[in-house]
């Protein structure tokens, strides 16, 4: 299923593609035509030859000082004369006669850079991804890889280590490619014989063959954010699907680890939901970059060299050999854990680790270096989380209007097979505070979400991100949250930004977010419903009784407990 050449006594790695993401992008296909004399008319792309081809490449022409060590090489293969003519070694060189080396590339060398051909159906250059700027779907070109097998091919193919060496993915491990929640699609639909990735979405049919790839639909199938109008994002159904498809692989005992790569911005947000709820021992890794694949400076090759280095080092490992670190963020080589980090900037070097108490937990240095980790965290994470999926109920408590009142209903999380279903996964949104309010228009946006959220969705719930790092909102929002906590919406108070501060518990009615930004506080929030289910919904939502206040507090108070703990 992948052109790299390993070792069968290699361990394996499983590659999972998100969505969005910039480092399994590529530059558009262009065909460069000259704009002046003697201006070159094509760009050099990676593509396969369809027949073996023989060569003659330029004695000493690898580098510029090359021949000024002439005295230390053997002969060449053979000459080329003035007329083009081939002569071998054993023929003795005339004046003006260039020095060869002759090779014969084969279509099982893997993808090599040549210059790209490729017109339009009209017969005009590609000047875009598209045939016409902006474009219907289907007259445009996709630039995101469908899954990570060409990604690793051409890294393995093309990079280097400073001291010469290639091949620095194949040396250290092996590959299989899942598709989570692919950028790139197939719209319409591949056979099962041609499929580079590992299957399993869907699985593989009876006789053993992967299955065909039905014609697949942006934004239902896979999620890419470029040419920048046809840009769509996943849903919690596709977050519910990579959920159950890493749980089965890296659960299964017979992966080293995963890495995960995912659009620059997001990559935080999954990495920590998956450190929540996935039972795993073995780590995950995440991935992204600033640059598409190939283009200049391009940063995700490096990043996925160095997880996979991480990977392969097991200095996440305990005496057991079970990862004692937990999902982490591999990039600019440092090593980032899932809770914290988060980007700034797209520019290398843009990551930080939030919550002012910490910051990177290990490096991957040079290429003879060992990965080596500084620090272990203390939060509970993956096989230790309390929140994992193998510890869900079947169902749960949820809450629904019907208008009037609010009442309890149940709420199936698991499937038979012990799959979170998608129907489950909760919603929560983020209230944000700035000074000089309009003291309506919170609690008016608050009451048209909830609205909505009661009558569509059992698990609902908000983040208020408010000021540092008390979590103040205005009064009059703060008042419709307090209220709303009676509804069966769990709410949780953080500090606005990277917050440095630890958010104190001032309400009863209030969940504290810790030093988590909002993002990290809605991701675990998440994961918590889907434990805990909703709060217990009051019978008169603007006077809870006694025994129905006392329920709410308790039932926060649980709450906080998972957050004072991941």
């Amino acid at each position: 299923m992948t052109g790299l050449p390993t070792s069968s006594n290699l361990p394996i790695i499983a590659v999972f593609s998100g969505p969005t993401a910039t480092i399994q992008n590529t530059a558009p296909l262009l065909t460069l035509e000259a704009t002046g004399p003697g201006q070159p008319t094509d760009t050099l792309r990676a593509q396969r030859l369809a027949a073996p081809a023989v060569v003659y490449i330029e004695q000493y022409s690898a580098h510029p000082l090359e021949a000024d060590s002439a005295d230390l090489y053997g002969p060449p293969d053979g000459y080329i004369d003035r007329f083009g003519t081939y002569h071998d070694a054993a023929a003795v060189p005339e004046v003006g006669d260039t020095p060869v080396w002759q090779v014969e590339i084969r279509p099982e060398d893997g993808p090599i850079l040549m210059p790209y051909l490729g017109r339009t159906r009209d017969g005009s250059p590609w000047r875009g991804t598209g045939v016409t700027p902006d474009g219907p779907d289907e007259t445009q070109r996709q630039t995101f890889y469908p899954d990570a097998s060409r990604l690793y091919e051409e890294i393995d193919r093309f990079g280097l280590a400073p001291d010469g060496t290639g091949r620095l993915l194949s040396r250290l491990a092996r590959y299989e490619f899942f598709r989570a929640i692919p950028s790139g699609g197939y719209r319409k639909g591949l056979v099962g014989s041609s499929r580079t990735d590992s299957g399993r979405s869907p699985v593989h049919s009876a006789s053993g063959q992967l299955e065909d790839v039905i014609p697949e639909r942006r934004g239902v199938d896979f999620f890419g954010y470029f040419p920048r109008y046809l840009h769509t994002e996943p849903g919690p159904a596709q977050l519910a699907h990579a959920t159950n498809l890493l749980q089965e692989i890296l659960g299964s005992g017979e992966y080293l680890g995963g890495q995960w790569l995912e659009g620059s911005p997001t990559t935080e947000e999954s990495l920590y939901w998956f450190n929540l709820v996935l039972d795993i021992k073995v780590p995950l890794v995440g991935h992204a970059a600033q640059r598409p694949h190939g283009t200049l400076s391009g940063d995700g090759d490096r990043n996925i060299v160095d997880g996979v280095r991480y990977l392969t080092s097991r200095v996440w490992a305990d005496r057991d050999g079970v990862d004692r670190i937990g999902n982490v963020m591999v990039v600019d080589q440092l090593v980032y854990p899932a809770r914290e980090v988060a980007k700034t900037d797209a520019r290398p070097g843009n990551y930080v680790a939030t919550g002012g108490s910490g910051g990177p937990i290990g490096n991957v240095e040079g290429p003879a270096g060992r990965p080596v980790i500084t620090a272990v965290p203390s939060y509970l994470h993956t096989h230790r989380s309390k929140l994992k999926i193998t510890t869900w109920a079947p169902s749960q408590r949820g809450v629904r209007s019907d208008g009037q009142r609010v009442h309890p209903v149940e709420v199936k999380i698991l499937d038979g097979a012990g799959k979170l279903r998608a129907e489950a996964m909760p919603v929560v949104i983020i209230m944000k505070f700035g000074r000089y309010p309009e003291g309506c228009c919170g609690p008016h946006q608050l009451d048209g979400w909830v609205a909505h959220a009661l009558t569509s969705h059992p698990f609902a719930g908000v983040v208020g991100e408010g000021t540092n790092p008390y979590g103040y909102l205005d009064p009059a929002t703060d008042r419709v949250l307090a209220q709303l906590t009676y509804s069966g919406v769990p709410v949780v108070k953080c500090g606005r930004g990277n917050t440095a501060g630890f958010t104190p518990r001032e309400h009863a009615w209030a969940i504290s977010g810790n030093n988590l930004t909002s993002t990290k506080a809605r991701i675990l929030l998440m994961a918590a419903m889907l434990k805990l289910g909703a709060l217990p919904p009051a019978s008169d939502l603007k006077r809870p009784t006694a025994e129905e206040l006392h329920a709410t507090t308790q039932a926060i108070a649980r709450y906080q407990e998972e957050f004072d703990a991941h």
